[in-house]
């Protein structure tokens, strides 16, 4: 029986079975390697290319490769793993994970490290071809495919070819491969973290998918200095410089020369057509656009203005929603009172003003972005309130709060899908018809949100000069032939909370809040009526039960 995992011991592993060496008997689809020659030896010397013996020579803890599409990194990688997996502990040997974003790279990365043993360590290594039954903790059970080949020393090498949701607890290095690509990256680098304390070494190499992706944003973390990443880069245009193309001419016994080699590069580029920043993406390692991208990063910033108020953030710890209820509204009127009131009573008088509020409780943030509705018809979001781990009953009395201070509230519009229907409900009691409760849905994305993204090409929206901001609507995106952000999408705020592009849904929810035929209701004490009323016989008010007359006005669609 093969071992389980260190430090999954609810999980259960079936007996695996055994591929054999011999390349008559490998199945047609596995991948020996990528079929390297059996007699190349990668140590000998002009067999690594210089960017991927740079890569190897870095023992840093933690280390991340922004690179060109097949620029042997992946490749450089496997051989300094099995150099690792095949030492003895007193000379650094360890386990080594690779966790790739596809099952086909796992085992081709097998097969890299099964010829490396052959060749370096003289190990001749069968390869186990196993399934791993790990149990969560809501009784469900996950089958997680292995390949595993076992060294002398001990240590064995082990590609997860899915992407697993519970690898706390690997002791050894980890290798996260096309990391851009995997579902959760920052969940897999998480879950890893731990491993560091007892000498674990964390690689994380992949290809750009767009520069609002987790896997960039790490990289901008790790040239801010917000994490301990040392950053490496490697194009495919340094690979070239670095002899690619020489080797591609040996392994088909062709001569080579610069001319063709600069007619080979060129080649290569060019079937990518009109797609530069997909071509700069996928050879030069420089991130695009996300792919599906609604939004520009410029548009975007063409849309903001340094003059609107800042973003306020609102977050407390776990421990307060155990407080006591007098002392959460306290906290809560203390928020009120103290930030938003000298922003609530800086608004226009003269202008509407409309809401949109996007919901959550916890993970995420509940976001309140109101627009002005200016005489030029431009919405500006003259407050954007972000709240962080707020209970039910303080998030209801904060957006009380900001409703009933607006001045002239012609509507608002309310996430009312799972907890958000309690708030869009209350919201609903309070101001009546011109709530709009709104169960988000792909027919909802569909008919409403191309109008929030041609706002931006209008120039007929204003958002607060905000990086946070500007990332969530970054991470708007085609998805299925509708605008949202996607489900899976991740990102970090500038207060180091994940985010799941919180600002974007509440700013388009507040711009159909602004776009709806709401009743607006106007009301005057029946003294003040009467007066009108001599002054204008023909008045359609009426006078209400409470003594108080009512006009009744319909709002035509902007």
């Amino acid at each position: 029986m093969a071992e389980a995992l260190p430090g999954l011991p609810q999980g259960k592993w079936i007996d695996p079975p055994v591929l054999s060496r011999d390349p008559e008997k490998l199945p047609d689809d596995f991948p020996r390697g990528g079929d390297i020659p059996d007699d190349l030896d990668p140590l000998a010397e002009g067999v690594l290319m210089a960017h991927q013996s740079d890569w190897i020579a870095d023992e840093s803890t933690l280390k991340i490769c922004a690179k060109g599409r097949r620029t042997g990194i992946t490749f450089a990688e496997a051989l300094d793993c099995t150099l690792i997996a095949a030492a003895r502990r007193s000379a650094g040997g360890q386990n080594v994970f690779y966790i790739p974003d596809t099952k086909p790279k796992g085992r081709e990365f097998i097969g890299y490290a099964a010829h490396f043993a052959k060749t370096v360590s003289k190990e001749l290594l069968t390869i186990e071809d196993g399934i791993y039954f790990d149990q969560r903790e809501d009784g469900t059970t996950n089958a997680i495919s292995s390949y595993i080949i076992r060294f002398t020393s001990g240590f064995r090498i082990e590609a997860l070819s899915s992407r697993p949701e519970n690898i706390r607890g690997l002791q050894g290095t980890v290798v996260i491969d096309e990391a851009a690509f995997h579902r959760d990256v920052r969940g897999v680098v998480d879950a890893v973290g731990a491993l560091l304390i007892w000498g674990g070494k964390v690689r994380i190499i992949s290809s750009h998918n767009g520069i609002s992706s987790p896997f960039n944003e790490l990289i901008k973390e790790a040239e801010a200095g917000k994490n301990g990443f040392k950053i490496h880069k490697y194009s495919f245009g340094d690979a070239v410089e670095n002899g690619l193309y020489k080797r591609v001419c040996l392994i088909k016994g062709d001569e080579w020369s610069q001319e063709k080699q600069d007619a080979w590069e060129a080649e290569i580029r060019s079937a990518y057509g009109t797609r530069t920043a997909k071509m700069k993406q996928e050879l030069d390692a420089i991130p695009a656009e996300a792919e599906g991208s609604a939004l520009t990063r410029i548009l975007i910033e063409s849309c903001m203005s340094r003059d609107l108020p800042a973003v306020v953030r609102w977050d407390r710890p776990d421990e307060f929603k155990n407080l006591d209820d007098f002392e959460r509204e306290e906290q809560a009127s203390e928020f009120c009172e103290g930030i938003l009131k000298p922003l609530l009573k800086a608004l226009d008088p003269e202008r509407e003003h409309c809401f949109g509020e996007d919901f959550a409780r916890s993970g995420d943030k509940t976001a309140v972005v109101v627009f002005e509705i200016g005489a030029d018809l431009m919405r500006r979001a003259r407050l954007v309130v972000e709240l962080k781990n707020i209970p039910f009953d303080q998030q209801r009395d904060i957006l009380f709060y900001i409703g009933d201070g607006l001045p002239r509230l012609m509507g608002g519009a309310l996430d009312a899908r799972g907890n958000g229907q309690y708030l869009a409900e209350k919201a609903r009691q309070r101001w009546g018809e011109n709530i709009v409760e709104v169960m988000l849905s792909a027919k909802w994305y569909g008919l409403n949100m191309p109008a929030y993204i041609e706002a931006f090409s209008d120039k007929s929206v204003l958002l607060p000069f905000d990086a946070d901001v500007l990332t969530d609507h970054q991470a708007l995106a085609y998805v299925n032939g509708i605008i949202k952000v996607p489900d899976g999408h991740s990102s970090k705020g500038v207060d180091g909370f994940d985010r799941h592009g919180d600002t974007a849904p509440a700013g388009a929810l507040a711009w159909f809040a602004s776009t709806q035929d709401f009743i607006a209701y106007v009301y005057e004490t029946a003294r003040d009526r009467g007066k009108a009323q001599e002054a204008h016989p023909s008045s359609a008010a009426r006078d209400d039960d409470r003594g108080r007359s009512v006009d009744v006005h319909m709002r035509g669609s902007l």
